[in-house]
């Protein structure tokens, strides 16, 4: 078994994904978190300058959703086959366009705020109606059963109410989704003991 270290924030943010596809499949890793104030120092020993960073028996991956994949495949949650595959990618991606919007190193409150609110009123209900459609009646996003997309879907969709609650409230489908996907034993049990939080 690989020796797995995964390099972020003490944040969910960007790494969650990752944690969650761990927490999952059972796999132990090193969750190394940085401080903020300690990143400028840190920044220049990083590959590419950004985090999430995943070592693998010492070889580094770069780009959260390259991590997510990777892990994606190695757990068996990437989709059965590759159609599959190629259907929760989409998804994960059309899901990142719209969390890659958001001005997270924004230094003006004030200018962070406005585009926040623009982009939960006037760009969210379009995605979310999007992947309502997509789902339709089914259990998971793609297939039979569950993969990192709608790992994906939840770990996002818990910043966006944590920036606008009620958010999905028009979204019943994908309301049960995420409950699903947090009624997920070790789903549940990561959640219950992760450090807690904003983002």
């Amino acid at each position: 078994m690989p020796r797995y270290k995964l390099v972020y924030f003490d944040v969910r943010g960007r790494a969650e994904i990752s944690r969650y596809l761990f927490a999952y499949s059972g796999i132990k890793y090193e969750d190394h978190r940085i401080k903020l104030e300690d990143w400028a120092k840190i920044k220049p020993t990083i590959p590419f300058g950004k985090i999430p960073i995943l070592e693998v028996d010492g070889v580094i991956i770069h780009q959260s959703l390259a991590i997510g994949r990777y892990l994606a495949k190695e757990t068996g949650l990437a989709g059965q086959t590759p159609l599959e595959q190629a259907l929760a990618d989409a998804i994960v991606d059309t899901i990142d366009d719209f969390v890659s919007m958001f001005p997270w190193a924004e230094k003006n409150p004030d200018v962070k705020q406005q585009i926040y609110n623009d982009l939960l009123t006037n760009t969210a209900p379009g995605l979310l109606q999007d992947l309502d459609n997509f789902l339709g009646d089914k259990k998971w996003l793609v297939g039979k059963s569950v993969t990192w997309a709608d790992f994906y879907w939840d770990v996002c969709s818990t910043t966006f109410l944590v920036l606008r609650p009620g958010l999905v409230d028009n979204y019943p489908k994908l309301l049960a989704l995420k409950e699903r996907v947090q009624a997920l034993p070790a789903i549940a049990a990561w959640i219950e003991q992760r450090p807690k939080t904003t983002l």
